[in-house]
């Protein structure tokens, strides 16, 4: 059957409009004008600036550490909650706790773990943001984790232990390796989650260790300036970069098994 030619008029109206202010923002980041409005020529010296900015390369940092750590927490951890609620738990209670965090605003999320944190007395700084960080992105890695184990083969664990292999083996050598492309997926989603992650990291940073997004927020307050496209530009190329490299895992993974 043909399909009529106007019902992808909205189709690529939703891609024009959610892809357009992208296209235009990565274009004036290479403007040699200062007005983030009116193009006036092919830079790269907006790039140049940025890189001597103190400020954001040590935003940039900042956000790094807290990105790595929390998407270790956060791979480790809900990982083994997902094959706990999938293979040790059956109460649907339970299942909703531990994907709670994906779904509960972020804004009371972050109200709730500022109050944690000063119920026990700590101190904020960079180590708050990845704890938040990682009750944050451990939900969604539990959640694609535990999509990848339901179409795991169990055959192959119960042979594992019928051989008299133990369940810390089993789980190494059989349940590990099954899970690892939703496992790679999971701690780029979380990467990128933290990345990107602004409420939580403003109610739990300290003052003198903002990270990126909290750096950018406070540039914005001023005004949209050219290194402000700049910056979305970059962090842009890495998000494309980090997604292709995690698809390209993936299918190796795959493709070895």
């Amino acid at each position: 059957m043909r399909r009529p030619r106007l019902i992808l008029v909205p189709f690529w109206l939703t891609y024009v409009f959610l892809y357009a202010p992208i296209l235009v923002l990565v274009v004036m980041s290479f403007n040699s004008g200062k007005s983030p409005y009116v193009y006036e020529g092919f830079s790269l010296k907006w790039f140049g600036e940025l890189a001597g900015n103190a400020t954001v390369r040590q935003g940039l940092v900042n956000t790094l550490i807290v990105a790595v750590g929390a998407t270790v927490l956060s791979t480790v951890l809900g990982t083994l909650l997902a094959v706990g609620m999938a293979r040790y738990t059956r109460s649907r209670l339970l299942d909703a706790f531990g994907l709670l965090p994906a779904v509960m605003p972020d804004l009371a999320l972050a109200i709730g773990l500022l109050i944690f944190y000063s119920a026990i007395r700590m101190t904020l700084g960079l180590h708050s943001i990845v704890l938040a960080h990682a009750v944050f992105g451990m939900a969604f890695v539990a959640a694609v984790v535990r999509t990848r184990l339901a179409h795991a083969d169990t055959s192959l664990e119960e042979a594992s232990r019928d051989l008299g292999a133990t369940p810390l083996t089993t789980f190494l050598r059989i349940t590990l390796p099954t899970l690892a492309p939703g496992i790679a997926a999971g701690a780029l989603l979380a990467f990128t989650l933290s990345i990107d992650e602004f409420v939580l990291a403003f109610f739990t940073a300290a003052p003198t260790e903002p990270t990126l997004p909290i750096v950018i927020y406070s540039m914005v307050r001023f005004g949209v300036t050219p290194q402000i496209n700049a910056l979305a530009t970059l962090l842009l190329a890495v998000s494309f970069t980090v997604v292709i490299a995690a698809q390209r895992m993936t299918r190796l993974t795959e493709s070895l098994r």
